[in-house]
C-alpha cells in the first residue's frame, strides 16, 4: 500500500512536461465519488428511457408490400455485359425517329443524334436468381450518360409482368467491389491512425448503422411517429458512439449530457419552422413513391426526423471537443474557477462554431448543386429560389441544425466548466501534489 504514496513523490523539474504528456494521450483525471454519483443520477434515468423505448418501439423488420416496378421498388438481379456491338442508331431507333428533323430544340437535336449516330448494342447476361444464365439486348444512345463495356458488371430489374423480352433492363452498374474497397481502405486509415480508438469508432459506426436499419427506418415505415422513433434512436446512437470512443468517464458524460439538450433543441426549433413553414416533406419521386407505399407515414415528421439524425453526428463532434478543452484547461490550472473556464473554453468554441457551421452549410449546398443549377438556368431570383420546397427544406434543414450547433457550444462549456470547478478530490496524495506545481506555476509568473 506504500507503493501509491511513493509513486507521485519523485518530481524532478521535466515532470512538468510528463504530466501534460499525460493527461493528452490517456483518459482524463478521475472526479469525486460525490460528482460521478450526481452525473450518474442524471444518465442512468435517461439511457433506462431509451432501451425502454427501444424495447416499445422495435418494429420487427420491415413491413411487405406488393412491388409497384417504380423506381427503387423493383426486382433486381445482377448481370454481367457480355457483348458490345456498334450499330447504325437509324437501324435500332427507326420508329422512334420523330417526323420532323428541327435541330433548335433539345429533343429535335436528341433526336437527329439518334437517327444518325452510332449506337452501343449490347448483350447482358443474367449471373443472380432464378433466371441465371438468361441472356436479353439493351441498346445505349450515343449521348446517354452510362455508357456499357464488355465484363463490366450491371444491375438488372425485373417487371415479371411484362412481355418475356422486355422483362430484364439494365437499371445501373454494379459499383460493389469498388465501394467494398474504399470502404476497407478507410477502415485501415482509421485503424492505423486511431489504433485501439480507430477500432472503438468502427464498432461505434456498425453499431449506429444497426440501430438505423433495424430500428428506425422499420419503426418509421411500421406507422410510428418519426419524430419519438429519430429522438429515441438518435439517443441510443448517441450514448454508444460517445462512450464506445471515448470511455465511461464523467467528460463523456458531460459531452452526453450537451448534445442531448442541443438536440432537443434541434426537435422544438424543427418542429416549429416546418410546420410554420408549410413543408410538407414530400417534394420529389422518392418521397412521393414512399407516401404511395405507406400513406400513413407522416412526411413532415419524417423530414423533422432527418434533421435530428443529419445533425447528430456533427454534435458529437463540438460536444466532445468542447468538453475535452475545459478538462484540459482544468488540468492546467487548477485553480481556475468556472468562470475562468467557460471564458477560455468558448473562446476556443468560437473557433469551432466558425468552422461547423460553414462545412454543414456548404454540405448541404454540394448535396443540392444540381437544383441549384437548374434555378441559375432557370435565372430565378433568390427569393424565388429560397420560397420553393425543395430549397426551403434544406435552409430550415440548414438553420435548424446550425443554431443547435452554436448553441451546443456555450451549453456544453458550461456544463463543463461547472462540473469539472465542483470536484472536490479529497485530500489525498493527488491534491497535494497537484497543489505544488500551481504553485510553483504562480511564482514563475510573479518572477516574469
Amino acid at each position: 500500500m506504500t507503493s501509491p504514496q511513493s509513486d507521485p513523490a519523485p518530481q524532478p523539474p521535466p515532470q512538468g512536461h510528463t504530466h501534460g504528456h499525460t493527461h493528452s494521450h490517456g483518459p482524463a483525471a478521475p472526479v469525486s465519488k460525490h460528482l460521478r454519483k450526481v452525473i450518474a443520477a442524471v444518465l442512468i434515468p435517461f439511457a433506462t428511457a431509451v432501451v425502454v423505448g427501444l424495447i416499445a418501439f422495435w418494429p420487427g423488420g420491415v413491413p411487405d408490400h406488393e412491388r409497384t416496378g417504380v423506381g427503387f421498388d423493383r426486382q433486381t438481379q445482377d448481370g454481367k455485359v457480355v457483348q458490345v456491338v456498334k450499330v447504325d442508331c437509324a437501324d435500332v431507333n427507326a420508329a422512334q425517329v420523330p417526323p420532323t428533323g428541327d435541330t433548335s430544340t433539345p429533343s429535335g437535336r436528341e433526336a437527329v443524334n439518334e437517327q444518325e449516330g452510332e449506337c452501343a448494342k449490347a448483350t447482358i447476361e443474367v449471373t443472380s436468381g432464378d433466371d441465371k444464365g438468361r441472356t436479353f439486348v439493351e441498346v445505349v444512345q450515343p449521348d446517354a450518360p452510362r455508357q456499357l463495356r464488355e465484363g463490366q458488371g450491371v444491375v438488372v430489374a425485373y417487371a415479371p409482368d411484362a412481355p418475356r423480352d422486355l422483362q430484364y433492363s439494365v437499371t445501373d452498374v454494379n459499383r460493389k467491389i469498388p465501394m467494398a474497397l474504399l470502404a476497407a481502405i478507410f477502415a485501415l486509415a482509421v485503424v492505423a491512425v486511431g489504433r485501439l480508438r480507430g477500432v472503438m469508432a468502427l464498432v461505434a459506426l456498425a453499431v449506429s448503422f444497426a440501430v438505423l436499419t433495424l430500428f428506425i427506418l422499420p419503426a418509421i415505415l411500421q406507422g410510428s411517429n418519426p419524430l419519438v422513433v429519430a429522438v429515441i434512436g438518435a439517443s441510443a446512437i448517441m450514448l454508444a458512439a460517445l462512450y464506445m470512443c471515448h470511455g465511461v468517464t464523467a467528460r463523456t458524460s458531460v459531452a452526453v449530457i450537451g448534445t442531448l439538450i442541443s438536440l432537443l433543441l434541434i426537435g422544438l426549433l424543427g418542429s416549429l419552422f416546418i410546420g410554420w413553414a408549410s413543408l410538407s416533406g414530400n417534394t420529389d419521386d422518392n418521397t412521393g413513391l414512399i407516401h404511395g407505399l405507406y400513406p400513413d407515414i407522416d412526411m413532415s415528421g419524417l423530414l423533422l426526423a432527418g434533421v435530428i439524425i443529419g445533425s447528430l453526428g456533427v454534435l458529437d463532434d463540438v460536444t466532445v471537443t468542447q468538453t475535452s478543452a475545459v478538462w484540459e484547461l482544468h488540468q492546467a490550472d487548477p485553480q481556475m474557477g468556472w468562470r475562468g473556464l467557460y471564458r477560455a473554453g468558448i473562446r476556443i468554441g468560437r473557433d469551432h462554431i466558425a468552422s461547423v457551421v460553414n462545412t454543414l452549410v456548404l454540405a448541404y449546398a454540394g448535396a443540392a448543386l444540381p437544383l441549384l443549377l437548374l434555378f441559375s438556368i432557370a435565372q430565378s431570383s433568390v427569393g424565388t429560389v429560397a420560397n420553393s420546397e425543395l430549397v426551403a427544406e434544406e435552409i430550415v434543414r440548414t438553420l435548424v441544425g446550425s443554431i443547435g450547433l452554436v448553441a451546443s457550444v456555450p451549453v456544453t462549456t458550461v456544463l463543463a466548466a461547472l462540473v469539472v470547478s465542483a470536484d472536490r478530490p479529497g485530500a489525498s496524495t493527488s491534491s497535494s501534489t497537484a497543489a505544488a506545481p500551481a504553485r510553483t506555476g504562480r511564482g514563475r509568473r510573479r518572477k516574469a
